[in-house]
């Protein structure tokens, strides 16, 4: 059966001495999986650079009945990000975010409206010059909203405390304790104030980002129970060392 269809790449993977295995969000299929040859021949050396995290492709392939794994015919890029990958910083944050939407979206199911969120953030974080700091900040605020626990911030007035279960501002402290204190709350809801052409004009410091985003983990921990660790994590912290 041969498929067409475009997709984000997230993750690739050694399956053995002649194979890898490409994990791609795919705007037909959700989540697919594309085998990615890895010998020394002509078509494996041009495969091989348009499966970078985010790259933005077109992939023709082919499946049988009964397995998961596409076999790549051919793939081209559908848009050629300028910066994504050569900016030190933006390359970083792309292999993190990267490495959590491919955690976070495992289900091989269409889902149009992520797809399209997908593609214009990365497009938009390509061009960024200014507030690039702070999109993964923001990225991960939006993107807890396709999972269904995006905060809501309808209730916050000022010393307002955010429960991290219930998603929401609340006046009194609740009893579980899963909850941030009065001015980390303040800072919860200026984020969800953010949208992806306003980012420089929010001002943090390195230390400042470090702890948001070890608190966005941290959110998402209560309700991703089944999230692994996540390897490229380490890289963000380096960056705000």
């Amino acid at each position: 059966m041969q498929e067409k269809t475009r997709g984000i790449v997230l993750h690739t993977i050694a399956y053995n001495d002649k194979m890898s295995i490409a994990q791609v969000y795919t705007e037909r299929f959700g989540l697919a999986a594309y085998l990615l040859p890895q010998q020394q021949g002509r078509r494996s050396r041009l495969l091989r650079p348009l499966f970078r995290p985010f790259t933005y492709l077109e992939i023709d392939s082919e499946r049988q009945a009964g397995q998961d794994i596409f076999r790549i015919k051919e793939a081209r890029q559908v848009e050629v990000w300028q910066h994504l990958h050569y900016d030190p910083v933006k390359n970083a944050v792309t292999l993190f975010l990267a490495e959590m939407v491919w955690r976070l979206f495992r289900e091989p199911e269409s889902n149009p409206a992520f797809f399209d969120f997908l593609t214009q953030s990365i497009r938009l974080f390509d061009l960024m010059e200014e507030g690039k700091a702070n999109f993964h900040l923001w990225f991960l605020l939006r993107l807890s909203g396709f999972l269904g626990f995006q905060p809501n911030v309808e209730q916050y007035a000022e010393g307002r405390f955010f429960d991290l279960l219930e998603g929401v501002f609340v006046a009194e402290t609740p009893p579980h304790g899963y909850v941030l204190p009065a001015r980390e709350s303040e800072i919860f809801a200026l984020l969800m104030r953010m949208n992806a052409r306003n980012l420089h004009r929010f001002r943090f410091t390195r230390d400042d980002r470090r702890h948001i985003l070890e608190q966005i983990i941290g959110y998402y921990r209560l309700h991703q129970t089944e999230l692994p660790e996540i390897r490229s994590l380490e890289i963000m912290h380096t960056l705000f060392d």
